[in-house]
């Protein structure tokens, strides 16, 4: 499964320290134990979950900018704990309303060592965080619409929403409310991954 990482991500730019390959590779090994148990993602085989959660998480790193973000909706915690195994100089908030993901993030986060992940059980809405967050990611959360609105009170004033996408959004990037502007639309290569695969940036418009 480590010979398997390294080969996907020699076709990407990414750089991976062999330690943080290894707590990559524990992660599918314990995605897919708790998959059994508690069916946390459709992807049950722990090849595809390399490719289609593990690389399609970490392919978003180049675009963080800031050093404190939250994944609303995160599921089994995809992109943020990919994404906190690479960039452990940055804060990762990991938010979602089912307890039972939740208690995945937790034991993954204890079995890692990963000091910079915290992981809340809340609807969005009702989360109230102490500090506003540099970015705002969503994967398969919601419609843009949707996140752009229960999001609003996550980010800081020059906090951006970062929303993975398949296609384009087109529709929904033509009726941003007027505070908001689309700062740009990045087509993300996922090694492997059919489809198209694109990162939607969301900024204040007064920037």
């Amino acid at each position: 499964m480590l010979q398997r990482l390294h080969s996907l991500l020699a076709h990407t730019d990414l750089e991976v320290s062999a330690h943080q390959a290894e707590q990559l590779v524990a992660l599918v090994g314990l995605l897919d134990k708790w998959n059994k148990a508690y069916n946390l993602t459709s992807v049950r085989d722990p090849d595809a979950m390399l490719v289609r959660h593990i690389m399609d998480s970490l392919v978003v790193s180049p675009y963080l900018e800031g050093t404190r973000f939250i994944d609303v909706g995160t599921g089994p915690g995809l992109p943020g704990l990919p994404l906190a195994i690479i960039n452990p100089d940055k804060q990762f908030v990991l938010l979602d309303s089912l307890g039972k993901r939740i208690r995945f993030i937790r034991t993954v986060v204890h079995q890692l060592g990963l000091t910079n992940v915290q992981a809340v059980q809340s609807r969005v809405e009702a989360f109230q965080p102490e500090q506003k967050f540099d970015g705002v990611l969503s994967r398969a959360f919601a419609s843009l619409d949707d996140m752009l609105s229960w999001c609003a009170h996550l980010p800081a004033p020059h906090g951006r929403f970062l929303a993975l996408k398949g296609q384009i959004p087109e529709q929904e990037l033509q009726s941003l409310p007027a505070h908001l502007t689309c700062q740009a639309v990045y087509p993300l290569h996922v090694p492997e991954q059919e489809g198209d695969r694109h990162l939607v940036v969301i900024s204040q418009a007064s920037q």
